[in-house]
Formats: C-alpha cells, structure tokens, sequence
C-alpha cells in the first residue's frame, strides 16, 4: 500500500527564485517507503513547473529509521530518474558523524561514539549495512559502505554541499547564526565535525528574530517537538522570521516533509502517516 501524501495550499512568501521550480526534501532517517512516495509525488508535480526544475535534500538520510540503505539508494538517483532537471544534496550531521566515523582521521573515534549511540541511531545502520554484505562482524569503514552500496553512493556521500544558494534562499541543513557573517559561518567543511555550526545550530539560529540580511533560509535538522521551545510555532513548516523549516521528525513522527517553491509562494508536501 502506497504511503498518502498530503500536498497543502499554496502559501505566499518572499521567494525569489528567477522562475525555476525548487523542491526541498528535508530529514528522511532511514524512512524509505515515505521518501518514495514524496519522490512520486514530486515527479508528478513537476509537470505543472516550468522548466528548469530542482530536487534539494537538506540532509539527515541515515540513522533511526528501518531502511537507511533504502533510503540512501534513492537519495543518489540521478536528475532525470527524478523528473527533474538537477538534483543538489546538501549534507546533514546525521552524515557527518557517519562519515567521520568510518573514516579514519582525528575525528573518528569520537564520531564514532556519538554516531553509535542509541540517541543518534546509527547503531541500526551498521547493522544494515552488516546484514547486505553478511559480517555481522564488520567495523564501521569506507570500504563496508562500498561494499553495502556501491562505490557511486559513498563517492555522492562524500562530496555533499554544505549548503546551496539560490536566487534570495540559503539552503542548508541546521541553518545560519544571525549574529555571524554568513561567508564565515558557512565556510568550514563538513570535515570539521561540530565546528561545522551550520549542520547543528538550533539556539541563535531558531530563537533569532532579526533577519538574515534580506536571506532566507530553508533548512531541516530540528524536529517538531525541539522547534516548538526555540520558536513557539504551533506549525514548524511556515515561512516566519526568513526561515523554513522542513523537518518532520520522521523516524519519530512518521512523516518525511518536503516543500515546492516558486517566486513569490510555497507549498509543504507531508509523506506518511502520523504515528
């Protein structure tokens, strides 16, 4: 049974966008069956949206959820598999800690420790990726993420965007601190771990009310029940003080949300079924 989803009104914002159709997908966590569904739905949409069309993920594909691999194979489809003319993949800290992880650098066994703990779920993806190459054995590395899911995905993996600029938008996964020079803010890679602020900013970012310079911001990584504290929005997935925020909480919620965005408006897409 195919997962539904719930396309909203259209709601009107200050996008500029040059007349290309975006859609922004953001925190999917290992829930395949939505992302799929969200992605037909795209691919349907897409044929109301002039040309040229874009797919951006805001990032947090892995962790939590039942099928992170799924997930993963999906998230590395090609534009024109998906109906659209380009698709950007902007990073999460779900794949930072990954990535560091199976890494070798300073950084990996720190990462690994936070990656493999049970708040940050990536303990369920090593199992997966355990259970398709058979080694329940196997130790977080590059070359069991080849081995799991080809070298073509780790290779998209590891040259992820810290964030994309387009028209008046930012997209990127945490978001920006009001307070700091965007250049600066954005500039350290994803390399960096936590000293990479824009894949984990929520307080400065969230709680700021003062504009981001006539930017705005898409974003995922705060969930409903974390966004509520910081913004007191009773809906996470309005555009209000230069933010949109498309984090569904879905290994939690049972819902993978997406946005499109076109000149002057926006409408939020909802895959799955609330649990």
């Amino acid at each position: 049974m195919a997962v539904p989803v719930e396309v909203s009104p259209w709601k009107s914002a200050p996008f500029a966008l040059a007349g290309e159709t975006v859609f922004a997908i953001g925190d999917i966590h290992g829930c395949a069956e939505e992302l799929a569904s969200l992605l037909d739905t795209i691919r349907a949409l897409t044929v109301e949206g002039a040309p040229p069309r874009r797919l951006v993920y805001l990032g947090d594909l892995v962790d939590r959820g039942p099928d992170t691999l799924g997930v993963l194979r999906l998230w590395a489809e090609d534009a024109k598999a998906r109906g659209v003319d380009r698709v950007d993949r902007i990073i999460g800290n779900h794949e930072i800690l990954m990535l560091l992880a199976m890494g070798d650098g300073p950084r990996a066994e720190k990462a690994a420790a936070l990656w493999l703990a049970e708040r940050t779920g990536g303990s369920k993806v090593l199992a997966e990726m355990r259970a398709a190459v058979r080694d329940p054995t196997a130790e977080p590395s590059y070359e069991l993420a080849t081995a799991a899911l080809g070298r073509q995905i780790l290779d998209r993996l590891l040259t992820q965007r810290s964030h994309l600029r387009l028209g008046n938008i930012v997209f990127v996964h945490g978001g920006l601190d009001g307070r700091t020079d965007q250049a600066a803010f954005l500039a350290p890679p994803w390399t960096a771990g936590m000293k990479a602020r824009w894949a984990w900013i929520t307080t400065g970012f969230l709680d700021w009310q003062g504009g981001f310079g006539g930017t705005l911001v898409v974003h995922g990584h705060t969930p409903p029940q974390k966004h509520f504290p910081l913004t007191y929005m009773e809906d996470p997935h309005l555009f209000l003080h230069d933010r949109l925020g498309l984090d569904g909480g879905s290994a939690i919620t049972g819902i993978v949300v997406g946005a499109e965005i076109r000149d002057g408006r926006y409408r939020i897409l909802k895959a799955g079924t609330a649990k």
